[in-house]
């Protein structure tokens, strides 16, 4: 049993394995599909986090047998792949084909789309870093990026140097903003609320003493009079650093 479990082959991609449109419809006397588990599925990761999800927990929701719910999806991580691929389907794309569009405006819409999704769903930040992103709505957003990049006048092979450096910015700026968010929301606090309390806790803490000292005017320099604001200025400088660190290297050339 052991051995056998030790050869079985390593999991791949529910886009992979044949399984990602498989038992679709109806037909099961619970009423379920595909779409309503992943949408339900969708629901749960928003309002309690990934760490308290379960297939258990999924069917208690749904209201049926846990065993019905696997009659759509035969794992967890199948189930959560599918959930990952829907929420990517809501950000609006820029069309890259667009012959009166300008790569910078269309890199910040990418950029902020992207931003809003990773805030918005917390839980999307570490499933991204977990399976291979390669459903039908991943792919379409990959495409539109590696298109849009192509119009900076970068060579080819800069152009993946470029995408990093704008999309890891981004992926790492909204999940910090998504946890600070979701933990504003679980001690009930609204983020200026939270972020005042952390301020005050951290400026107590001796060892911390010097450093607040020195960042006190950073930080009141930043302006802005809510969490959002001081958010979205920081968020939209930097971007505007790395588009002009494109411009500058193109020029370079």
């Amino acid at each position: 049993m052991a051995k056998a479990a030790r050869e079985r082959p390593p999991r791949t991609s529910v886009w992979l394995e044949g399984k990602a449109h498989r038992r679709r419809g109806g037909g099961q006397p619970s009423g379920l599909d595909r779409d309503r588990i992943t949408q339900a599925t969708v629901r749960l990761l928003d309002a309690e986090g990934l760490a308290k999800f379960s297939m258990r927990r999924l069917a208690t929701e749904l209201n049926v047998t846990a065993m019905s719910v696997y009659w759509y999806v035969d794992t967890k991580d199948d189930l959560l792949e599918l959930a990952l691929d829907a929420v990517m389907g809501e950000m609006v794309l820029p069309d890259p084909d667009a012959s009166d569009a300008d790569w910078r405006d269309q890199v910040r819409a990418l950029a902020g789309e992207f931003r809003a999704l990773l805030v918005r769903h917390p839980w999307v930040s570490a499933l991204v870093g977990t399976y291979l992103n390669i459903g039908p709505n991943n792919l379409a957003y990959s495409r539109v990026v590696q298109r849009v990049m192509r119009r900076t006048g970068l060579p080819a092979k800069r152009l993946t140097s470029a995408i990093s450096a704008v999309f890891q910015f981004v992926y790492g700026y909204g999940t910090l903003e998504g946890h600070l968010s979701a933990r504003a929301a679980a001690t009930g606090m609204t983020m200026d609320e939270y972020f005042q309390e952390a301020l005050s806790t951290v400026t107590e803490a001796p060892q911390a003493a010097d450093v607040m000292r020195e960042s006190r005017a950073i930080m009141e320099a930043r302006g802005g009079e809510t969490v959002d604001e001081m958010l979205e200025r920081d968020f939209d400088f930097a971007l505007e650093l790395l588009i002009a660190g494109i411009e500058a290297m193109v020029a370079r050339r």
